[in-house]
């Protein structure tokens, strides 16, 4: 399995490209900004993107998308309760940055516990709501991707319209902190970690 991380846009958000070996298809996880750079690191690598996987819709993990879409054909999946967020520059707060983005709908509305297959690569959806209504984290072998669920010492924000903080933790506690400890963190902005690092020392929980 390849899994590359790329800090993209102003805030530098975590993009993911994981590809398969075998059959060189590839999703892009959180196309935040920076699409043509993303397109190029495709290109590098030899994978064909077949799949946009987007863990929540903020503007900072979409603001890429359509250049990536553009670029692949790749179909965008997104959970369900923040579908709308694809289609509305006030819910994304694309709005409040002077952008104002919007998109068509996605291609595949995900649920707790679907699959998403990557070539011979199987990822499980686990719906972890907090950040946002609709916020996932997608699981492969010993890997999690938690978007802006959980971070190295931190969690992510809830003070957004949609955001809970109790719900946020409840996800983190019930849904990610199972996972064997030497499990890696790959979270939607800054450095990786591991499940058994933060259950030691992340001061949220």
């Amino acid at each position: 399995m390849i899994l590359e991380k790329m800090a993209v846009g102003p805030i530098e958000s975590n993009c993911y490209i994981l590809g398969c070996e075998e059959t060189k298809e590839a999703a892009v996880i959180d196309p935040g900004a920076e699409g043509n750079r993303i397109l190029d690191r495709l290109q590098q690598l030899g994978l064909n993107c077949k799949q946009i996987i987007l863990t929540h819709g903020h503007v900072d993990h979409i603001g890429g998308l359509g250049q990536v879409q553009e670029g692949t054909g790749a179909k965008v999946l997104i959970h369900e309760e923040d579908a709308v967020m694809l289609t509305d520059a006030g819910k994304n707060l694309s709005t409040f940055m002077g952008s104002g983005i919007k998109y068509k709908d996605a291609d595949r509305m995900l649920k707790d516990n679907d699959t998403v297959e990557v070539g011979n690569i199987v990822i499980s959806v686990l719906h972890t709501p907090g950040h946002t209504p609709g916020g996932i984290s997608l699981q492969t072998g010993d890997i999690l991707i938690t978007g802006d669920t959980l971070f190295a010492g931190s969690v992510g924000r809830s003070d957004f319209p949609g955001g809970s903080h109790n719900t946020l933790i409840g996800s983190i506690k019930t849904r990610l902190l199972n996972y064997p400890e030497e499990t890696k963190v790959y979270p939607g902005h800054g450095p990786e970690s591991t499940i058994g690092a933060e259950k030691k020392s992340n001061p949220f929980l």
